[in-house]
């Protein structure tokens, strides 16, 4: 990924500092040990104003995380949401990517993390589309990985955790070496759990199915999105466990996560799925998702309007 434009500032446990000090020291804990949970959040453009999209359940999905881990985050909901409205409005986007982030900083070493202090940073950037602009209507070539996602009972899958990404980096980078966008991995029982950094959905005569969430998939805040919005306009959509042949059999495939939004797949491991292109249903989702978040029309309470007229541009760090 290549920082199409950096915020200027962070937010850095409760303060406002320039972007580029926002640093670590090589002895820091997460460094060595990967102790750290945090979310991705976009900021949208809308024809009624800057929006977040689902900025409490990103957030609440970080204090669980956290607290899986036995993490004593010393910051609220409330503040962590004003921090990220505050790093829309101080780095004066109209539209933007988010990342909140706690990990264990400087002050210990070992595998006993309890004396590292806890770090909360909130960072803004732009980003594009993460699996490319045409992708969302052409879709994307990907592959079974050969990589397994992590087994239940070994890292927690409801954690979102930047231990866990090891994993997704291993079958992202499978998948770029032999030509593809991206990988799809199977749980510890050999059946479908999902992409690298994204949900999976598949289409079958006309019903939406997902696997659950026993099989080690994160708990994604689009992937429940696109269930509402199937209820919503009375399209079937069950939860169950998917064998590996399904992905081939499928009328319709796509991707979802906040990066990804929703991307339909066209082939996979080179076979091709339904005809080769982005299908009906995934289109109707994708018009609905995209007109709230293009529109402000949000008739689920989804979006969390921002006021941008007023940045603020402060030249010394500030305590907010």
């Amino acid at each position: 990924m290549v920082y199409q434009e950096a915020g200027k500032f962070v937010w850095h446990n409760g303060n406002i500092i320039p972007w580029q000090d926002a640093n670590i020291h090589v002895m820091t804990h997460v460094v060595h040990y990967g102790s750290s949970v945090f979310e991705g959040i976009r900021c949208y453009e809308t024809k009624r104003g800057s929006a977040i999209f689902r900025l409490d359940e990103h957030l609440q999905r970080l204090m669980n995380s956290a607290h899986i881990y036995r993490m004593e985050v010393p910051h609220s909901t409330a503040e962590l949401s004003e921090a990220c409205k505050q790093m829309v409005t101080t780095n004066d986007f109209q539209h933007c990517y988010l990342r909140p982030l706690i990990f264990r900083g400087y002050g210990t070493f070992g595998v006993d993390p309890f004396a590292a202090p806890i770090e909360t940073y909130v960072c803004s950037w732009i980003w594009g589309k993460y699996l490319g602009e045409e992708a969302l209507e052409q879709g994307i070539d990907v592959c079974v990985s050969s990589w397994t996602r992590i087994a239940p009972n070994t890292l927690p899958s409801l954690a979102k955790a930047g231990a866990n990404y090891m994993n997704s980096q291993l079958i992202k980078m499978e998948a770029k070496i032999n030509g593809y966008v991206e990988g799809i991995a199977l749980d510890a029982n050999g059946f479908v759990s999902e992409g690298s950094g994204e949900n999976l959905f598949l289409v079958k005569d006309g019903k939406v199915m997902t696997p659950p969430l026993t099989s080690t998939v994160l708990q994604g805040i689009t992937r429940d999105s696109v269930i509402r919005m199937c209820e919503s306009l009375g399209i079937p959509v069950l939860e169950k466990t998917l064998p590996r042949e399904m992905l081939y059999l499928a009328d319709e495939l796509f991707f979802t996560g906040t990066a990804a939004e929703i991307t339909p797949i066209r082939s996979v491991d080179k076979i091709q799925i339904g005809a080769g292109k982005r299908g009906a249903i995934t289109k109707m989702l994708q018009d609905k998702f995209f007109s709230i978040i293009e529109d402000g029309e949000d008739e689920y309470g989804w979006l969390t309007f921002v006021e941008t007229t007023k940045a603020v541009s402060p030249s010394e760090p500030q305590t907010v």
